[in-house]
């Protein structure tokens, strides 16, 4: 137990921020930055790098399209162009629409606000189910969302998936979403899940980790 301190010490240091603080979302309960996640997570969910996903998600809120009305009023080739800045090449068009579609189910079926899909969902398994209902969202981009929002959504936590396991496992620390969770307190959990993605995607950050701690 004391060399897993050690390592979450190290992990937590070298790269605990989550994907919402990177892409600049201060991650509340209320509608607005939980609409940011969604978008956050919406483009995470294609085959791209996610320095290109959170930079992109950067130049949409930059250009003020931080709630679901303001994302609508916006036209489809300045999503195409925003996207475009951040280099999202090759999903541009296709995800520009999608952001709207996305948009236009939130305010349409929950009124703009996420808190009413996990009220009516009521456990996790409702909460990924009805998050896939966006267009461009699947099982990933649920798994996504569900990571960086369990710390504003309590009735998710310990939220972990087969990502999270694949970095703890490459660090040596417990792949099991109850026992990982039981290493930092709940205001620590998104970051230390956060890492452990960013040590799955990375065998040089892995590696760098292990050598601190």
């Amino acid at each position: 137990m004391a060399s897993h301190a050690r390592t979450v010490d190290a992990l937590l240091d070298t790269c605990g921020t989550t994907f919402a603080e990177e892409a600049g979302i201060t991650l509340k309960d209320t509608p607005a930055p939980l609409y940011q996640l969604l978008v956050l997570a919406t483009l995470l969910s294609t085959r791209i790098k996610a320095d290109i996903a959170v930079a992109a998600a950067r130049e949409l809120f930059e250009a003020g399209w931080t709630t679901p009305e303001h994302l609508r009023e916006s036209t489809w080739q300045q999503r195409v162009d925003a996207l475009g800045r951040a280099h999202y090449r090759r999903y541009d068009e296709g995800t520009a629409t999608r952001l709207a579609e996305g948009a236009d189910l939130l305010l349409d079926r929950w009124h703009g606000d996420l808190r009413r899909l996990r009220d009516e969902a009521e456990d996790t398994a409702g909460v990924l189910r009805a998050l896939q209902e966006f267009p461009g969202i699947g099982p990933t981009g649920a798994a996504i969302f569900c990571r960086e929002a369990q710390g504003v959504w309590p009735m998710l936590a310990p939220f972990a998936d087969r990502r999270v396991a694949d970095g703890a496992k490459k660090l040596g620390l417990p792949t099991d979403e109850q026992e990982l969770a039981a290493l930092v307190s709940a205001e620590d959990l998104p970051a230390l899940v956060a890492a452990c993605v960013r040590v799955a995607l990375d065998d040089d950050l892995a590696e760098q980790v292990l050598t601190a701690g």
